[in-house]
């Protein structure tokens, strides 16, 4: 008998990848379990299924960078403060170190992240989870499916009290543009091609002086969960003077937007991951 779980949750998380760097993702996912009838007539009660799989996604996945440990290129060292550190090489010679509390990570058992070795992991970790009327667990990830443009970001909110104050998480993002009412598709393309696989950072955050011409950006914070670091390639960051809630990065584009479109109205439609967002406007 098979049972299944469609549209089970999202998970918003960032991953480490040899060519793109650093990149924010969203991904629906799904489940399907496979076993014997018990004496409810039932394989598992989709209440269990459902506060199981969601427990365990939003705790060891959501809001976590993903790390594949098998991959080379990677350094990563556990320290005895129970922080992990990592260095990572990109394919163009730069490097990306990343450091944090251990539950600011998820250290995948694979070469490469990507849908089908994240979804292979997280059954194997749970394994044990279910019934002994489960045989077979299987989870899969998808991207939503978006028409409009949209940018991979991540980010890190030092002053939220949740797992937004992780250093390196991210989002995959939907973005809608409208001047004067009308949306502009061109516009959208623009921030989309702008904040492509990018890392938002706030200038307080930033290690450097402004005025230092470096290859590197270094941003560090220290938060309610402990002391994080990130230092990645300048070409991959855009930095803000403000934090990077959605609220404030839907303001920034409408803001920027109306300094180069005097008199005229912009209203800008921001998304975080999926279904969720801010909408800001501005006229200068």
């Amino acid at each position: 008998m098979h049972l299944f779980v469609d549209n089970l949750t999202n998970v918003d998380f960032s991953y480490l990848d040899h060519q793109r760097g650093l990149v924010g993702e969203t991904w629906l996912a799904n489940a399907a379990l496979d076993g014997a009838l018990d004496n409810q007539g039932m394989v598992c009660d989709f209440g269990i299924v459902k506060k199981t799989l969601r427990h365990w996604l939003d705790d060891q996945l959501d809001h976590r960078l993903l790390v594949p440990t098998l991959a080379p290129g990677l350094t990563l060292t556990h320290q005895q403060d129970g922080n992990i550190s990592l260095e990572w090489l990109l394919a163009s010679g730069e490097q990306i170190s990343v450091s944090g509390p251990e539950q600011a990570f998820a250290l995948v058992e694979s070469d490469i992240i990507n849908a089908e070795n994240v979804a292979r992991w997280s059954v194997q970790q749970l394994a044990s989870s279910f019934p002994a009327s489960v045989e077979q667990l299987k989870l899969s990830f998808e991207d939503e499916q978006i028409q409009d443009a949209f940018y991979h970001y991540s980010h890190g909110l030092k002053k939220h009290q949740g797992n937004c104050q992780r250093i390196a998480h991210g989002h995959r993002s939907r973005i809608q543009i409208f001047v004067e009412g009308d949306r502009d598709e061109q516009l959208e393309q623009e921030w989309a091609q702008r904040w492509k696989d990018i890392y938002l950072g706030t200038r307080e955050d930033l290690c450097q002086d402004d005025n230092e011409n470096t290859h590197n950006l270094t941003f560090a914070y220290r938060a309610q969960q402990g002391d994080f670091t990130l230092e990645l390639p300048a070409s991959a960051c855009e930095i803000l003077d403000c934090d990077t809630t959605v609220e404030q990065l839907a303001q920034y584009i409408a803001t920027t937007l109306a300094e180069k479109h005097p008199g005229i109205e912009i209203k800008v439609r921001a998304y975080e991951g999926l279904g969720k967002g801010a909408i800001a406007s501005a006229k200068r």
